[in-house]
């Protein structure tokens, strides 16, 4: 559990070791070519395009994340983290997020439905997931039909009474009912999947959380077989994109103040949602629960000491 303990020491002494200063050399004009022609004036300026696109082909300050919503040059950067976390929305403190018919599952199931967000499979970000296949995830579970042995017993698969008799009008309700698709409502899919980066940037000397990706996930009680399901994943930057062309409706609602209401992505970056640490990068792919996995609360335990590991971190970083 003592993952960042020393981690404060090592990025000092790699911010000293970083901060050695380079010899920059000045290029003089030759004035021996100031009475060249436009021929060669042109294949120099040409040759000068050419160069300096090599140059941005080559310079590693153009590269980043492009799942980032400010993105950082890879130079900067002096150490990174993944963490992933699980947010529970129905937690009084996750409240703001989840206040009725302004829950942060509504807006982001209605950009799909829209054809604005695009569903992932998975927080690698690779594989899309067709507007069909997402909906066919929100689909309530359908009632399984009866086994041969059940049949044999008697039992139908109605379950009702044979003698009851189907009328003209019945008929129509059961049609109607075919054509409504029956799903779970936003308020039903009660925790989110965060994956974010852990980010030192050796320029401004500060950490900076960067969130990846959001998964919905319907819980475990919701399905007779006891496991929860996955509905879909969204990349974080076209999630803030999809919040901030609502600001008006996308809201975090401030439960004593109205007046105090902000966009969902500003309450994204001041963090004030809670949430449990799930896993943290490893060469192992563990979850915490895997690796303390003796009790429940052993690892609810150890998913708190790291998180007070992530902020002491901060704290003591220039103290050592």
């Amino acid at each position: 559990m003592k993952l960042f303990t020393r981690l404060s020491i090592v990025l000092v002494s790699m911010l000293c070791l970083d901060s050695v200063p380079q010899k920059v050399t000045a290029q003089v004009p030759d004035p021996n070519n100031s009475q060249e022609g436009n021929i060669s004036g042109s294949h120099t300026s040409a040759k000068t395009v050419l160069d300096e696109e090599q140059e941005d082909i080559n310079n590693p300050y153009l590269e980043y994340n492009p799942n980032s919503v400010n993105p950082i040059p890879v130079p900067n950067i002096l150490f990174k983290k993944r963490i992933w976390r699980e947010i529970y929305l129905q937690e009084r403190k996750n409240k703001p997020f989840f206040s009725r018919n302004k829950e942060i599952t509504k807006f982001i199931i209605d950009g799909v439905k829209e054809g604005r967000l695009v569903p992932y499979k998975d927080e690698k970000l690779i594989e899309k997931m067709t507007k069909e296949e997402f909906l066919e995830n929100l689909r309530l579970p359908q009632h399984e039909a009866l086994s041969a042995h059940e049949k044999a017993l008697g039992f139908a698969d109605d379950s009702g009474w044979d003698d009851k008799k189907t009328t003209t009008s019945d008929k129509k309700d059961e049609k109607a009912k075919e054509v409504v698709v029956e799903e779970f409502l936003p308020n039903e899919i009660t925790t989110l999947e965060l994956v974010e980066d852990l980010i030192f940037n050796k320029v401004s000397a500060t950490f900076i959380y960067d969130i990846q990706t959001i998964k919905l996930i319907i819980p475990a009680e919701k399905f007779p077989t006891g496991l929860r399901k996955t509905v879909g994943t969204f990349r974080y930057k076209d999630l803030a994109a999809y919040f901030d062309s609502k600001p008006k409706e996308a809201l975090w609602v401030n439960v004593k103040n109205s007046a105090a209401n902000i966009k969902l992505t500003e309450a994204m970056e001041l963090r004030l949602f809670d949430s449990r640490i799930t896993k943290i990068d490893n060469p192992d792919d563990k979850a915490i629960e895997d690796i303390y996995n003796k009790t429940p609360k052993q690892s609810l335990y150890a998913s708190q000491e790291l998180e007070e590991q992530l902020i002491e971190l901060d704290q003591f970083l220039w103290e050592n």
